[in-house]
């Protein structure tokens, strides 16, 4: 199998796109470094693909663009041991959008909004989702919904480009993430291309993810800016500008970040039991200017990296332990 049949992505097609998307999308916005390999599946092939290093990239371009894929083109003994080891055992896309289905129900007060299920197969509905004018229904209203996806992988509940057991691409239409369902929202919605990316925007902007492994991060990352490329494509029949990618970038590398699920702390920080003291910065700068924060803050009294992620309409950067523990809650 090809992998441009499954994922039709490649980092070097991103770096010679534009180098900074790249460099956004290997971030980490807690330690201000790249995310780690998180894995021993690479060591193989060198110090510098250890767990405990970071992702370069000049270890996954040029003559090491095919280190990472997607877990339906991983070997079977790679597959089995990062079951065992991480308990990665991805899902298929009709059980995804049955759960998604029952998200949406709950929000919608009934079912089948998006399309209807037929075993392990669905089908699209025809006509336009149907909302409120005024009120806590509105389209606006599901668009600014927040949703994450723990332990996300390669983020197939977020954006579902393909099946991530048996490879196949699904088309736009036939999409099932959390994701796409806001941008079909935001299609059917919209009618300027100012108002659809304002609005596609955000839809990005609320929808989070967190991943321990380093390369199912970066593909989650890369599955959601596709994403965002292939509505607008579909859309405006044309390339988004790279000032427009470079927004949506830095909006996903701060919206999928790499966690440890049990500490809430960046991979293989050593965990404190001892009270700690945290500041919530609230900042108003534009986004291009977010990567210019104070991190130390984020950082305990034993040296443990807490990640920190971002709530857009609020303006806000939070630490994502408090925010679980403080029982904080959002639509």
């Amino acid at each position: 199998m090809n992998r441009d049949i499954v994922l039709d992505i490649k980092e070097d097609d991103i770096n010679k796109l534009n180098y900074d998307l790249l460099v956004m999308l290997l971030v980490d916005r807690t330690t201000r470094k790249n995310i780690l390999w998180a894995t021993n599946d690479y060591a193989g092939l060198g110090e510098e693909y250890a767990a405990d290093k970071e992702i370069r990239i000049g270890l996954i371009t040029g003559s090491n663009s095919k280190v990472i894929q997607p877990r339906v083109l991983k070997a079977q003994e790679q597959k089995t041991e990062r079951t065992r080891e991480r308990a990665e055992v991805f899902t298929p896309s009709w059980v995804c959008n049955a759960q998604n289905n029952l998200v949406d129900e709950q929000w919608f007060g009934q079912e089948n909004v998006f399309n209807c299920p037929e075993g392990t197969k669905w089908s699209a509905t025809n006509s336009k989702i149907a909302f409120a004018e005024k009120g806590p229904k509105t389209w606006q209203r599901y668009v600014d919904a927040k949703r994450m996806e723990i332990t996300c992988g390669e983020a197939p509940y977020l954006a579902s480009r393909y099946d991530t057991v048996t490879g196949r691409m699904i088309q736009i239409p036939e999409r099932i993430g959390l994701l796409d369902r806001k941008l079909r929202v935001v299609n059917e919605n919209t009618e300027s291309e100012d108002d659809w990316i304002k609005w596609a925007r955000r839809a990005v902007q609320s929808v989070y993810g967190y991943e321990f492994q380093g390369d199912s991060l970066l593909l989650a990352r890369e599955n959601v800016l596709y994403t965002f490329i292939e509505y607008y494509r579909d859309r405006f029949k044309k390339d988004p500008m790279i000032k427009l990618l470079k927004e949506i970038a830095l909006v996903i590398s701060w919206n999928l970040w790499q966690m440890d699920g049990f500490n809430y702390a960046i991979p293989f920080c050593k965990v404190s039991t001892e009270p700690y003291q945290m500041t919530l910065f609230d900042y108003s700068q534009d986004m291009d200017d977010l990567t210019a924060f104070d991190f130390s803050i984020l950082t305990d009294t034993k040296g443990q990296k807490l990640c920190n992620i971002r709530d857009w309409r609020s303006k806000k950067t939070v630490i994502y332990k408090q925010l679980v523990e403080g029982g904080n809650r959002n639509e």
